[in-house]
C-alpha cells in the first residue's frame, strides 16, 4: 500500500499548510484552502520522465562552476513560420523552452496551436489533448486546410503514458492541450488541482531542459483573466503568453507577459477567419476606422508595442453631465491617466470640463499605456468638446506634462516612418525631439510644439 499524507493547499498561490486555515498567510485571501491527498512513495521506472537520472539514464550531480569557465553558444531558434508568434517568442521557439499560452474559452488557443503544429513542415510534432478527441481534432484541421505528415495526434491525460509515447517517437516540437486536464501518478489529488498542475508541469520541464525539445502548453484563464492554478505555474515555464480579444470580434492580439529569452512588450494580432487564424502583418491599417468624412472626437495617435509602431484611433465624446457628479470611462487606456488629462486642460488651457461627462476608447480592442497617446486624448478630447472634427491627414505622437508642455517620446523615427507609410501628412511632436533629428529624410510635415495651447491653436485655429 502507498503511504498517502494529506496537506492543504491554496488555490489562488499554491501555499501549502499542514492544516486549514481561514486566510492564506502568503497571498491574503480568504477560504482559498482545499484538502489535497499527497502520494509520498518514492516514484518507479514508471512514473515520471526518468525521475532521478539523466538523459543518458546515470546519475550526475551537479557541480559549481566558476562563470568564465562556462562555454556559451548561441543556439539557433526554431522558426514557427509565424511572424506574429516568433515575434512575441523574441524570434522563435528556443531548443528546451517551456512556453504557456493562456486565454478565454473559445478565443482560439487550440486553433493557433493546431495551425502551428501544421505549418512546422520541416518537424516532427506530437500534438497531446486532454480536452478534445481524434475526431475533433481532425475536423478543425479540415477546416484550417493544413495536412502535415509528421504531425501526431495523441489523446491521453496521464502523464506516464504520455512519456512513453515521447520515447517511442521522440518529437522535435511537444504540445499540450491543456496542463489543467493532466494528471500525474505521483500525486494522488485530481486533475487540475494545485498539486497535479505543479507536478505536471514541473514533469514536462524536466523533460525539455534536459532533451532541449521545446514544450507549448495551453493554460485555463480565471474569470478575473489571471492564468488559472497556482502562480508558481507562470514562474516554472519560460514565456508566459496572452491570448486575448473579444469573442464577438474578428481579432485577437497575442501578448507577451513574461519572456527569459526576448521583450516583454512585443503584440502579435490576428485575424480570425473560417479557414484559421491570419496574421495581420499591418495592424495599423485595421486600428484605423474606415470613414469616409472627418468627424469630430476623433484624433490619430502614433504608439510602440514592442519593436512595433502603432497608429491608434483614440475616440473621445464629452457631453453635458446628466447628474450631478459627471462620468469619467475609458476604455483601453488609463482612467487614472485621463483624469490627469481632463485636469491639464481645465487648468492650463481653461477648457470647463467639469460639469461633462467624457467617454474615451481607444478603436480595435487594444489596451495601451504609452505616454506618447497623451496628446492624441487632448486632441479628441477638444475636438468633441467643441465639435470641430480634426484633419484626418494629420496624427499625433508626444507626451503631456502637468504643466502643459509637451514632452519627448523614444523612438520618434519609427513612429514618423509608420505615419508616412500610411499615408499622412503632418505630426505634432515636442520640440525637445526635433532637435536630434533629420527631418528632411521623411516625406511627412512634422509640427514641433512646446505647449499643449500651440497644439490646439494648430488643429482647431
Amino acid at each position: 500500500m502507498a503511504k498517502l499524507k494529506t496537506l492543504y493547499f491554496c488555490q489562488n498561490c499554491g501555499a501549502q499548510s499542514a492544516k486549514w486555515i481561514g486566510r492564506c498567510p502568503s497571498c491574503g485571501e480568504w477560504n482559498t484552502y482545499v484538502e489535497e491527498v499527497i502520494q509520498k512513495d518514492e516514484p518507479t521506472a514508471a512514473t515520471a520522465w526518468k525521475a532521478s537520472t539523466s538523459v543518458g539514464g546515470t546519475s550526475k550531480a551537479a557541480k559549481p562552476r566558476v562563470i568564465s569557465d562556462i562555454l556559451f553558444e548561441e543556439e539557433p531558434r526554431t522558426l514557427t513560420q509565424d511572424g506574429e508568434l516568433d515575434r512575441v517568442l523574441g524570434g522563435g521557439l528556443v531548443p528546451g523552452s517551456l512556453v504557456l499560452i493562456g486565454g478565454e474559452p473559445g478565443i482560439g488557443k487550440s486553433t493557433l496551436m493546431l495551425q502551428i503544429a501544421m505549418t512546422l513542415r520541416q518537424l516532427k510534432v506530437l500534438y497531446v489533448s486532454g480536452e478534445e478527441s481524434e475526431q475533433q481534432i481532425k475536423m478543425r484541421a479540415e477546416r484550417l486546410g493544413e495536412q502535415h505528415p509528421g504531425c501526431y495526434i495523441l489523446t491521453e491525460t496521464n502523464t506516464q503514458n504520455i512519456f512513453k509515447q515521447i520515447d517511442q517517437l521522440q518529437p522535435n516540437v511537444v504540445i499540450v492541450d491543456s496542463i489543467q486536464t493532466l494528471h500525474s501518478g505521483l500525486v494522488e489529488s485530481g486533475a487540475g488541482s494545485v498539486s497535479q498542475v505543479r507536478e505536471c508541469t514541473q514533469e514536462l520541464l524536466k523533460y525539455a531542459k534536459e532533451t532541449g525539445v521545446p514544450v507549448l502548453l495551453i493554460g485555463h484563464i480565471t474569470k478575473d483573466g489571471s492564468i488559472a492554478g497556482p502562480k508558481i505555474l507562470e514562474h516554472m515555464v519560460d514565456t508566459v503568453l496572452q491570448f486575448e480579444g473579444d469573442r464577438h470580434l474578428s481579432y485577437r492580439i497575442l501578448r507577451t507577459i513574461k519572456n527569459r529569452f526576448g521583450s516583454t512588450s512585443e503584440l502579435g494580432i490576428y485575424e480570425m477567419q473560417g479557414t484559421g487564424l491570419r496574421q495581420v502583418s499591418n495592424p495599423s491599417e485595421i486600428l484605423l476606422s474606415q470613414r469616409t468624412e472627418s468627424l469630430s472626437g476623433m484624433a490619430i495617435g502614433a504608439t510602440l508595442e514592442g519593436n512595433r509602431p502603432l497608429l491608434v484611433e483614440v475616440q473621445a465624446l464629452v457631453t453635458p453631465a446628466t447628474y450631478g457628479t459627471p462620468q469619467r470611462s475609458s476604455t483601453g487606456f488609463d482612467a487614472k491617466r485621463l483624469n490627469m488629462l481632463l485636469a491639464v486642460l481645465e487648468k492650463r488651457s481653461g477648457l470647463r470640463l467639469g460639469q461633462h461627462d467624457v467617454f474615451l476608447n481607444i478603436a480595435g480592442g487594444l489596451r495601451l499605456d504609452d505616454p506618447a497617446l497623451d496628446l492624441a486624448v487632448c486632441a479628441a478630447v477638444v475636438s468633441s468638446l467643441n465639435d470641430l472634427p480634426i484633419r484626418g491627414e494629420i496624427c499625433l505622437a508626444a507626451e503631456v506634462g502637468l504643466s502643459g508642455e509637451i514632452r519627448a517620446v523614444s523612438r520618434l523615427d519609427q513612429r514618423l516612418s509608420e505615419a508616412e507609410k500610411l499615408g499622412f501628412a503632418e505630426m505634432y511632436i515636442s520640440q525637445f525631439n526635433a532637435r536630434g533629428l533629420d527631418l528632411s529624410r521623411y516625406g511627412i510635415r512634422v509640427q514641433p510644439a512646446s505647449r499643449l495651447d500651440a497644439v490646439l491653436e494648430g488643429l482647431f485655429g
